[in-house]
């Protein structure tokens, strides 16, 4: 029961473990930050058609909308519409990550490894926020969409190609909503 798991989340937190806890709601809008491991690198713009890939491959498989993203060299956001009843984001996020270093493997790009065999591509964890409400859903797309300008990519939003900013420009000079 109840205090098994109080008993378990103590353990790991005094054995220096966090036990996270992901927040699902069915049919839910979330904002993620994933991350390289390297926070140096530029393999995600560097190879953007194998993680398109990986994100189509996973989308026909498990279905999701991308209401916003924004895809820098070492990291993305993102903000995704679940269907229905779905709650597992994790398993879409798995696939993409593993689609994408499976692609740039069989392509022959040299990658980190983390002991043994394990590839070492991605940070292992990623940051998750349940949208809340429509102004909370505006300030995360406006946070997407301005993050190349944050980073010192570029000076304009519309300067960084891989943003869906371009989408919001296209449907906002064609009257579109």
């Amino acid at each position: 029961g109840y205090g098994r798991r109080r008993r378990g989340h103590r353990q790991a937190m005094l054995h220096g473990m966090v036990a996270y806890r992901r927040n699902r709601q069915p049919g839910g809008m979330y904002f993620f930050t994933l991350t390289l491991q390297d926070r140096g690198s530029d393999l995600l713009t560097r190879h953007i058609s194998a993680l398109g890939a990986s994100i189509r491959e996973t989308r026909r498989r498990h279905p999701f909308d991308t209401v916003a993203m924004v895809v820098l060299p070492d990291h993305l956001h993102a903000l995704w519409q679940l269907p229905g009843n779905e709650i597992d984001y994790s398993t879409r996020w798995r696939l993409i990550k593993s689609g994408f270093t499976r692609r740039l493997r069989d392509g022959g790009v040299s990658l980190p490894t983390r002991g043994t065999d394990e590839r070492a591509l991605w940070a292992r964890r990623f940051w998750e926020h349940t949208i809340r409400d429509e102004q909370d859903l505006l300030r995360h797309v406006d946070y997407i969409h301005g993050n190349p300008v944050k980073h010192g990519w570029v000076e304009r939003m519309e300067d960084w190609p891989w943003s869906s900013f371009h989408r919001y420009q296209s449907a906002a000079c064609s009257g579109r909503s």
